[in-house]
């Protein structure tokens, strides 16, 4: 068996189980055995019931105390029963399982191994596993079982079983690293990282492996930004930009002047647009830092010059209030260009006649979202297209845009708080210029953690504030009630409020499960001031521009990253009024009120990012999240920031040494770069 065969000629692998796992993105061994697990189930030792915390996934021993019990809510059954040891009784809950009050009702000692939560002011421990007899545990424990991501109607179970023949069945599993590296860094060798990955014996074995594929994920992906930005290096600007003084005059008529750091940026733009070679380069900066005015001179200096330029943003509410805000700017500070507005959810006529005029060239600047790269879509000389970090995009997307094969200049911004040393590396195929400083006008948020015995003041505050012409907005972790989770959701609380709150106060919900349109209806509501108070999950993070709203309340803020906490006070702070962000801390986990803290004293997203990297430490390593568009399998930029750098420090020796990786011991290696690199030019995230 050979890593490029199908899944299906594992045994148990059936056309139903195949189809299954292509879903999951698993079409070959090679994707299978590359298929890491999320995280791991630790059977750890047992605790006694008087030790347990809320949070925490533990393992107790104890007696059944009293009758089990099943009761029915509107939504499923519910078993319940008492555990009882020396230390105290435990009430444990089990969902849509009624036939244990039989299968445990004999009594006796069992095992039970769950998840620990609190529900009405009590600890619970919710569907755990059980084992019974007691003596079974013995088997797993101190032992890390797998769990892998999975899609509706594939187990577990079924992974782990076809991993494990995968493992034992497949003939070489070939290495690409060189010798060179595997021993200067002391990194596993691929086939013991496959099974030290997928099924280690103990925390160092797994410690091990998952070093050996994070080295390799950032090795890829560093060679990977660096072959990239050779090939744009090499693009010649082929545009031809001169001085343009109704730019100067524009900057002279606004009302307020631009920050040191926002020159500084603007002119590293201007420089590159006149280069020899196409810019591609990456605006950093925090939220509310004053990105947007920065990117319309550029649009607006594209223009002047006789090209078109185009902005992409990432919602149809954005792209309509970034359209309005510059037509409006533009007309009022008398600068003759056109705009124009493209979006998926217009009429086809009404695309149809914007497709028209931007063929035609009657569109200077083009405004829109994910439309703006359509195929339908032909520029007559588009020279300029400014994005955000969510729609990254290499060569192919930019010869697809300008049509004729002449690559456009790329503005790209970004809001997330990384560290200067991680940007230079994560984004090496683009110049990096940052806006450090805030605009002098801007009033910094006030900030406040508080647990939940303050949401009435909470909401007379907002009462308030809604009185005095403002607006707010209230995060919930959840849309709707789960049995599974203890944490506000937007359906009941947007309940809750239409009654704490005066009659006369418009509260709304929205949430990603509604429909485009419907979500679309509510941002431009919330924008026009039509609605007071948005109760909202986290779709809010990436929204409109509303500078009259000023508290944002984030419910169950111990159940979100510091990084997603400061993009969604963002929200906020954006107008001459003062603003605050409250947030409620519902748990008395350890870390939870210091990870808090940070935001309670910071507004400087680099700031937090950095302390966030502290707190998390090198031995943070499960349950890892994503890093943004990266989409690293399982290295994280915060955590691996340190063997990030290392890497990015061995490319800078390798290619150094062999450019082209031509010399025999990078033969491997390139061609499982040139494989990274064709899949990356037909998405690119990069």
């Amino acid at each position: 068996m050979r890593e490029s065969e199908r899944i299906s000629v594992l045994k148990g692998v059936g056309e139903k189980t195949e189809q299954l796992f292509i879903k999951a993105g698993v079409h070959t061994i090679g994707d299978l055995l590359a298929y890491y697990p999320r995280t791991y189930d630790i059977y750890e030792d047992p605790i006694s019931i008087g030790e347990i915390q809320e949070g925490k996934t533990v393992t107790v021993i104890g007696a059944i105390f009293g009758r089990i019990q099943v009761s029915q809510n509107k939504k499923m059954q519910i078993t319940t029963l008492y555990l009882k040891d020396m230390t105290g009784t435990l009430k444990v809950i089990w969902f849509r399982m009624p036939f244990l009050r039989n299968t445990l009702g004999r009594g006796g000692v069992i095992t039970l191994r769950g998840r620990i939560v609190r529900k009405k002011d009590a600890l619970v421990m919710e569907h755990p596993e059980i084992f019974y007899p007691s003596a079974s545990y013995e088997e797993k424990r101190n032992t890390m079982q797998p769990v892998y991501a999975l899609t509706a109607g594939l187990t577990n179970n079924a992974v782990k079983k076809a991993v494990a023949q995968a493992l034992e069945q497949v003939e070489g599993i070939r290495e690409f690293l060189p010798e060179e590296l595997i021993c200067r860094y002391h990194l596993l060798d691929r086939r013991t990282a496959m099974e030290g990955i997928h099924f280690p014996e103990t925390k160092e074995e797994f410690y091990e492996a998952r070093k050996r594929f994070v080295f390799e994920e950032f090795l890829i992906f560093v060679l990977s930004l660096r072959m990239i930005k050779e090939r744009e290096d090499r693009a010649k600007n082929h545009y031809g930009f001169c001085d343009q003084p109704k730019v100067d005059e524009f900057l002279y008529a606004l009302p307020y002047e631009l920050t040191g750091a926002q020159k500084k940026v603007w002119q590293e733009i201007l420089r590159d647009i006149s280069g020899e070679s196409v810019m591609s380069r990456l605006v950093q900066g925090d939220v509310g830092s004053g990105k947007t005015i920065v990117a319309l001179l550029a649009l607006m200096y594209t223009g002047l010059n006789g090209y078109q330029s185009a902005m992409m943003a990432p919602t149809e509410v954005l792209a309509r209030q970034h359209y309005e805000n510059i037509s409006g700017m533009l007309e009022a500070y008398g600068i003759p260009l056109k705009t124009e507005l493209l979006t998926g959810s217009m009429t086809a006529k009404a695309k149809r006649e914007a497709y028209a005029r931007i063929e035609a060239g009657e569109a200077d600047i083009v405004i829109g979202t994910h439309a703006l790269i359509q195929e339908k879509v032909q520029y007559q000389n588009l020279a300029l297209v400014v994005t955000d970090e969510q729609h990254r995009f290499g060569v192919k997307q930019r010869e697809t845009l300008a049509g004729k094969g002449v690559l456009p200049h790329i503005l790209v911004m970004s809001a997330t708080p990384i560290p200067r040393t991680l940007a230079i590396i994560l984004y090496g195929d683009l110049d990096i210029s940052v806006i450090d400083e805030l605009p002098k006008n801007r009033l910094p948020i006030k900030n406040c953690v508080v647990d939940t015995g303050y949401r009435n003041t909470a909401y007379t505050f907002m009462k308030k504030q809604v009185q005095s012409g403002r607006q707010c907005y209230v995060i919930c972790p959840m849309v709707e009630e789960s049995e599974m989770i203890e944490a506000e959701n937007v359906l009941d609380y947007t309940k809750l409020l239409r009654e704490k709150l005066p009659a006369g106060i418009t509260v709304e919900y929205l949430h990603g499960k509604m429909k485009g349109k419907e979500k679309n209806q509510i941002m431009e509501r919330f924008a026009f001031g039509e609605i007071q108070v948005l109760v909202s999950t986290t779709v809010v993070e990436v929204g409109v521009n509303v500078p009259n709203a000023t508290v944002m309340m984030i419910e169950n803020a111990e159940r979100f990253g510091l990084a997603q906490l400061h993009q969604l006070r963002g929200r906020v702070g954006r107008g001459a009024h003062q603003s605050y962000c409250i947030m409620v801390n519902c748990s008395d986990q350890d870390g939870t009120q210091e990870r808090l803290d940070i935001l309670n004293r910071s507004n400087d997203g680099f700031y937090i990012a950095s302390e966030d990297l502290k707190l998390r430490g090198p031995g943070d390593f499960f349950g890892l999240r994503q890093s943004g568009d990266m989409e690293f399998k399982i290295a994280d930029i915060f955590t691996d920031a340190n063997l990030l750098k290392t890497v990015s420090e061995e490319v800078n020796r390798i290619l150094e040494r062999d450019p082209n990786l031509e010399q025999e011991e990078y033969w491997a290696l390139r061609e499982r770069l040139d494989v990274y690199l064709s899949k990356s030019y037909d998405k690119l995230n990069l």
